[in-house]
C-alpha cells in the first residue's frame, strides 16, 4: 500500500520499514478501533471515519509510537471530542436513522430480533448513565486494551487502571440493572 504525501521530502524521512510496519499495524488494529468508536457513537459511519483519521495521523507521524494502541486511542478520543462539538446534528440524525444502522438478517426470527435491539438499547442506555470517563474505559477494556493502553488513551495514571475499571463495571451494572433488564 503506497501512500503518496504531498511534501515528498516528509515521505523520504520516513525509515524504510515505517510503510511496511504501518501497514501491518493498520491490518491487525484498524477493526478493534473501529469497533471501539462505533460502540462509543452509535455511528458506524462516524467511527470509521474517525478510525480512519487516526491512521491518517499516524502515517503523517512518519514514524510508529512506543505505544501505537495507547497513542491511536488517544488520537481517536481527541477526534471525537472535537467531532463532539458539532454532535448535535448528527445526534437527530442517528436517531432517525438508528432501525437503518442494523442490517435485517432473514435467518433471525423477529422475537430474536426484538430482543437483541431491546437488549442494545438497555447497554447503551446504561452506558450513557456513565461518566465519559469510565464508558470509555469499558469499551476500550472491551476491546481489549491492556491497563497500559487505556492510562495512555485516556491520560491518566496506569496504576488505577485497575480500581477505576472495577468501579466503572460496578456502575455499568448498577445502571443495566435500572434499566429493567
Amino acid at each position: 500500500m503506497k501512500i503518496h504525501s504531498r511534501d515528498e521530502g516528509a515521505a523520504n524521512k520516513r525509515p524504510p520499514d515505517f510503510e511496511e510496519a504501518f501497514c501491518s499495524l493498520f491490518d491487525q488494529q484498524f477493526a478493534s478501533l473501529f469497533r471501539y468508536l462505533q460502540r462509543l457513537t452509535g455511528d458506524a459511519d462516524l467511527a470509521e471515519d474517525l478510525a480512519q483519521e487516526v491512521f491518517v495521523r499516524l502515517y503523517q507521524r512518519g514514524s510508529l509510537p512506543d505505544d501505537t494502541r495507547g497513542w491511536m486511542g488517544a488520537v481517536a478520543n481527541n477526534l471525537l471530542r472535537d467531532d463532539k462539538r458539532t454532535a448535535k446534528r448528527r445526534l437527530r440524525l442517528l436517531e432517525k436513522r438508528r432501525d437503518m444502522l442494523d442490517p435485517a438478517d432473514p435467518s433471525i426470527a423477529a422475537d430474536e430480533k426484538v430482543l437483541a435491539a431491546e437488549k442494545r438499547t438497555a447497554v447503551r442506555e446504561a452506558l450513557e448513565k456513565l461518566s465519559e470517563r469510565d464508558r470509555r474505559m469499558l469499551l476500550l477494556r472491551h476491546e481489549g486494551y491492556s491497563y497500559r493502553e487505556i492510562a495512555h488513551a485516556l491520560g491518566m495514571n496506569e496504576t488505577s487502571v485497575g480500581t477505576l475499571l472495577l468501579r466503572a463495571t460496578t456502575a455499568f451494572q448498577a445502571a443495566y440493572g435500572e434499566t429493567g433488564s
